[in-house]
């Protein structure tokens, strides 16, 4: 089936014909089966019919198309392809002595390995004809994106991770978690299971087998190949569930081997059966005579998103397959579906069949057979057809304006044209339609790979404990929280020595405490970010490590005011024993700090799409970068006031004093925390949890190892110097 189609722009006339044309339409004189991909037919008609029609796009352009009937299997697409690179009666390629069909976009091929074939042919032919390009309306190799190889072609097909999402979405409402999955062997299908399996895999639904359909056409049209072994795999299977992915002829082939087991057994696979996109069941036209079988009964099938054209069902029901000057395929197809005969007008049919009249019903039909609107990839052919007229509309666009500002300085007026100075000249020669396409963006959990022709799903950032980073931070958590268990538990058994006694057990205990509570805290920033872990883990820390200093300044304040007792007069006797308050009082505003923090804007779970390239970043957003920045201030202001106090009264002579000790842990503390704030802004993801656990378990280390290990020197290896004598000594 063809259109001509002519196009005049001001007083250059350039007489030339553009073809539109779509390979790869299925047709077969077999009544069982319909036509399969007829749809695409009309919907490139309607489209081509409704462009001409439109007064703003492509004014006083006619565009025409050509059709061309290929099998399923491919073999006359490369004739197709070099027949389209030639003029109309001849096969030379690139070998064009008049104006006459110039070839502006091929719309096809119906399956990957067709498109892959005329890709190829014309690419090879790119550098001499650059003016014509190629549009895949289906799913595709993602290895015809490569613009190196291909610069010809371009994909409008629906994007894998959609299908894939739609897919694990039915899975999870229907609660299906044990599925089986069913593939053609080709190039491309590794990188669809790749994609899937993991989209599966993140939602916890787990795959019981992947089998795959090997077959190929014998001389006699018969499919042949390993349906029988992927059966019995199939039936062997307590998978309920199975996905079936390909072309039209992987499930073809499926189909056909289940009937027969079917008709041999008389039951029916039991099998719940997902199709993919890629199958269009709608369009493929299970046709009245497959209806009896029981193998896809209950099958779910996607397909592509389509939105109503309007007008679309008025041209269907236009349609006469009397007209001369019509569709070529009409009749045929008329045929098929009224069980008709098209004879002209007062002629009978030899054999007794039913005439067809042209005024048959196409709401008779079933949508088994034909639908009234545009489904699936018939939508994307009609979106094809629209993108090259608006691609050669702006070429237009843009040539008249550089013509127009070429000739600024001589109006129209002043110009004399006469019919031997028009000159013929083919306009798409003129410039590469391909660089008026751009790259388009990756959806934000994707992106693209090394070559740029593909997106890829990125990967998941979060400090786990399988990471090596996680493993270390874990390890030390739990060295340095059994090292804390064990000074704690010497402490109480050597509670009434004097070394213990003298630096006041109540407040040594809640230190120790305190401290073990912040190396196990540490646990709460290692692990996938939810909910509960965001909102607990900063506050549980602020809190922990305020009460840790609070003791330490307890402490303190305790040599300081033992020291000032002694002096006659003095009043500070009398908060001898009051440093619980301290220890109640300085980690309450810490808590005030935090409720209101969780209260006016708490911390949530968040992805982080662009910090890190290649990755999504799962992190727990602070909520208020205020209210955290204030948690560490005051534990700052704890820790700079206990800095002070323990270093001016550092040489004070009490019984094992440890405010030299205190001066050091604070000082290391301090240092600590000075450093994480620079290197905590500047990294990100997983590194900015390890800093700050690093910290926590670096600044707690060093309070443990300042404060506790000369005791546990004393108590643990000389004993001997655990007693009220040599204290007593020291103090003279």
């Amino acid at each position: 089936r063809e259109r001509k189609g002519k196009y005049n722009i001001g007083i250059l006339a350039c007489k030339s014909q553009f073809w539109l044309c779509i390979t790869t339409i299925h047709m077969t004189s077999n009544k069982n089966i319909p036509f399969s991909n007829y749809q695409h037919v009309l919907a490139l008609a309607f489209a081509i019919q409704e462009i001409n029609k439109d007064p703003h796009l492509l004014p006083n352009i006619t565009l025409g198309f050509h059709i061309y009937e290929d099998n399923l299997y491919g073999s006359m697409a490369q004739d197709v392809s070099v027949s389209l690179l030639s003029s109309r009666g001849k096969m030379f390629p690139n070998y064009k002595c008049d104006t006459q069909d110039n070839l502006l976009s091929v719309l096809g091929g119906l399956s990957s390995k067709i498109s892959y074939q005329m890709a190829t042919i014309f690419a090879s032919f790119f550098s001499l004809s650059p003016s014509s390009f190629q549009l895949g309306y289906r799913f595709c190799d993602p290895v015809l994106s490569d613009k190196s190889q291909f610069p010809t072609f371009y994909q409008i097909d629906p994007q894998y991770h959609l299908q894939n999402a739609a897919i694990v979405q039915l899975l999870l409402y229907f609660q299906w978690n044990w599925i089986g999955i069913v593939v053609p062997t080709s190039e491309n299908i590794e990188h669809f299971l790749q994609m899937l399996t993991a989209t599966l895999a993140q939602n916890d639904i787990c795959i019981h087998f992947v089998e795959y359909i090997r077959f190929r056409i014998s001389i006699f049209n018969d499919l042949q190949g390993n349906q029988i072994d992927v059966l019995w795999a199939i039936l062997n299977s307590n998978a309920q569930v199975v996905i079936v992915s390909g072309d039209a002829t992987t499930l073809q082939s499926l189909i056909i081997t289940l009937s027969h087991y079917e008709e041999e057994n008389h039951t029916s696979s039991g099998k719940v059966w997902i199709l993919t996109t890629q199958w269009e069941f709608s369009a493929f036209g299970y046709h009245y005579e497959w209806g009896k079988l029981k193998t896809l009964h209950g099958a779910l099938s996607l397909t592509v998103h389509t939105n109503p054209v309007p007008g679309f069902k008025d041209y269907l029901w236009a349609l006469n397959p009397h007209e001369p000057h019509g569709d070529v395929f009409l009749p045929s197809w008329w045929e098929v579906v009224f069980d008709c005969e098209v004879l002209k007008a007062g002629l009978a049919s030899p054999d007794g069949r039913k005439v067809c009249t042209g005024e048959e019903n196409l709401d008779t039909l079933p949508p088994s057979v034909f639908d009234g609107k545009m489904t699936g990839f018939s939508y994307s052919v009609y979106n094809a057809a629209y993108s090259v007229a608006h691609a050669l509309h702006t070429a237009y666009t843009w040539e008249s304006q550089q013509a127009l500002k070429r000739n600024r300085k001589k109006p129209c007026l002043q110009m004399s044209v006469k019919p031997w100075q028009v000159t013929l000249q083919p306009f798409l020669n003129s410039f590469k339609i391909h660089k008026l396409l751009s790259c388009i963006r990756c959806p934000e959990d994707q992106h693209p790979n090394k070559n740029h022709i593909l997106c890829i799903p990125k990967t998941l950032n979060f400090l786990s404990y399988e990471d090596t980073l996680g493993f270390i931070l874990v390890s030390l958590a739990l060295v340095f929280s059994s090292v804390t268990i064990l000074v704690l538990t010497a402490f109480i058994k050597h509670h009434n020595t004097p070394i213990v006694k003298a630096n006041n057990r109540d407040l040594t205990y809640i230190l120790l405490v305190s401290l073990l509570l912040c190396f196990l805290c540490s646990f709460l920033f290692i692990g996938q970010p939810r909910k509960l872990t965001c909102l607990l883990r900063q506050s549980t820390f602020g809190i922990i490590f305020s009460t840790a200093i609070s003791s330490v300044l307890a402490k303190t304040l305790t040599v300081v005011l033992a020291f000032m007792a002694t002096k006659p007069g003095n009043r500070a006797r009398k908060f001898l024993g009051k440093q619980l308050i301290v220890i109640l009082a300085c980690p309450l505003v810490q808590t005030a700090l935090c409720a209101s923090w969780l209260t006016i804007s708490p911390p949530f779970t968040n992805l982080d799409f662009c910090s890190v390239k290649g990755e999504i970043v799962m992190e727990c957003n602070e909520g208020s970068t205020t209210m955290f920045y204030a948690v560490l201030g005051y534990m700052g202001f704890l820790s700079l006031v206990s800095f002070i106090v323990a270093f001016l009264a550092r040489k004070l002579p009490d019984s094992f004093n440890e405010a030299t000790f205190i001066t050091f842990s604070m000082l290391v503390f301090c240092s600590v925390w000075i450093s994480f704030l620079p290197t905590y802004l500047s990294t990100k993801g997983k590194s900015m949890v390890a800093v700050e656990i690093f910290s926590i378990l670096a600044s707690a280390a060093g309070l443990l190892s300042c404060i506790f290990l000369p005791k546990c020197y004393i108590i643990v290896l000389r004993p001997d110097l655990n007693n009220r004598s040599h204290l007593m000594g020291k103090v003279k």
